[in-house]
């Protein structure tokens, strides 16, 4: 055996784990925390009418870029997900650039998403804090490291429960739902009952309004795992993206609409607390139960998606060789254990809203990283086979950009510390790349050798 195949021998995940419709359920477990808590602050900050603004901006920002990566995902079936799309498109500068930044968003949303489940615990047992976040890390890395097919699954168990919630709050609430409940926020001077904190306000609830399809971007990161990458992942990426934007209407509408959004906007359990204003104890304490589902099946698939980031950029040497070996049962264990414990050491800061705010600017940025590529490759490699075209070609992705651009405002206007806080954290990132990354990369890494095979072609057909 050659160095290059021993090499790509100790690093192969498990083919054939997962069909479209496990790729969905992971699409959707990604995001199904965030319908539970933490959009409705925007409301505090835009009122009903301007949250609900930045909600479709932000909803078609999703959606004009899941359709992208649909594309690029079928025509790039890489473990790298955007970090592949982007290395294809720019070269390996512009790929490292973008797998950082879902790396950023990648580690800090888990550690924001635990302390919320140290929240939710302590709620339902009466105790939080460090020894709740380690054991939570602890179960679903060790999950995660008995086997891909196996978590999937487990996953999936996990989100149809906290699925079953938002459905069973929407049914209970639908008989609530006055009109007049969505504007009873006292407008500011210059404000309407609509906009009562005016248009800034809808540009500092963008971030909020992200949360209600934050990580969906993440399915093409199980490529490598699928049965049949070229249908699978369009098909698992595009089915998440309508079932989110169903339950984002859903809880968005319904929950205001029932309890008032002044009350909505305050809370940290808008749909357990709009069930108990409208006489349902007993459901609101079985959607608080699932509740904890719904941020665990996040929590869960997230540290599924760090793990195939890290695994790639190590792969092709951009981050350390050793953290992309893979075990017997083809899992990437140390891509699970190390961005765990610097996400677990991070979540004993307490600050779940900065960490959730970082993760959104390194979002932002991978998106506009994304959606760029998407164009890029349609004008470069125009011979690349897509078994799947976005619809609306570099229309669509070209408004997946410039609403990416906007969106990163938002956290500017929202938390400029977190925004300064993240540049940091890409500097650091870029600095490693610059001085060690560069150096090492390894050619015959899937993403290298399909992107050096593409340039040869490109410059055969040119000569």
């Amino acid at each position: 055996m050659s160095t290059n195949q021993e090499y790509l021998a100790q690093r192969q995940l498990k083919k054939g784990a997962a069909g479209w419709i496990l790729l969905a359920g992971l699409g959707v477990s990604y995001v199904i925390s965030g319908d539970f808590a933490g959009w409705n602050f925007g409301i505090a900050q835009a009122g009903w009418g301007g949250f609900v603004i930045a909600a479709v901006l932000m909803g078609v920002m999703y959606l004009t870029l899941v359709l992208s990566l649909a594309e690029m995902s079928a025509a790039i079936p890489a473990a790298g997900g955007g970090y592949s799309f982007a290395r294809q498109a720019m070269g390996p500068a512009g790929g490292y650039l973008t797998g950082l930044a879902v790396l950023i968003e990648y580690t800090l949303a888990p550690a924001a998403i635990v302390i919320f489940i140290g929240s939710s615990v302590n709620e339902l047992l009466g105790f939080d804090g460090p020894i709740v976040y380690a054991l939570f890390y602890l179960a679903f890395i060790g999950i995660h490291i008995f086997g891909a097919g196996e978590a999937l699954k487990v996953m999936m168990v996990i989100s149809a429960l906290a699925v079953l919630a938002i459905i069973a709050t929407g049914v209970v609430l639908l008989p609530e739902f006055d009109t007049n409940n969505l504007f009873d926020i006292e407008p500011l001077i210059g404000g309407t009952d609509f906009l009562p904190m005016g248009y800034y306000g809808v540009w500092a609830a963008l971030p909020f309004a992200m949360w209600l399809f934050l990580a969906v971007e993440g399915v093409p990161l199980a490529a490598e795992e699928a049965k049949d990458p070229a249908k699978d992942v369009p098909k698992g990426i595009i089915a998440a993206m309508i079932f989110l934007l169903c339950t984002a209407i859903l809880v968005v509408v319904l929950v205001a609409g029932a309890a008032g959004a002044q009350v909505t906007a305050g809370s940290a359990v808008p749909l357990v607390d709009a069930l108990n204003m409208t006489g349902n104890p007993n459901v609101a304490t079985m959607v608080n139960v699932l509740g904890l589902a719904g941020l665990i099946a996040s929590f869960f698939s997230i540290i599924y998606g760090y793990s195939r980031l890290v695994f790639a950029l190590s792969r092709a040497g951009y981050l350390p060789q050793k953290l992309s070996l893979t075990s017997k049962r083809k899992v990437p264990v140390r891509s699970l254990i190390f961005p765990g414990i610097l996400g677990f050491l991070l979540s004993l800061t307490g600050e779940g809203d900065l960490m959730l705010s970082m993760a959104v600017v390194g979002a932002t940025v991978s998106y506009a990283m994304m959606s760029g590529s998407h164009i890029l490759l349609r004008i470069k490699q125009p011979g690349l086979a897509r078994p799947y075209k976005t619809p609306g070609g570099v229309v669509t992705s070209g408004i997946s950009f410039v609403l990416s651009l906007v969106a990163l405002t938002g956290v500017y206007a929202y938390d400029v510390r977190a925004f300064y806080f993240t540049l940091v954290l890409f500097v650091i990132g870029m600095l490693y790349y610059a001085f060690i990354g560069r150096n090492n990369l390894v050619a015959k890494s899937a993403e290298e050798e399909f992107a050096l095979l593409s340039q040869a072609e490109n410059e055969l057909a040119a000569s």
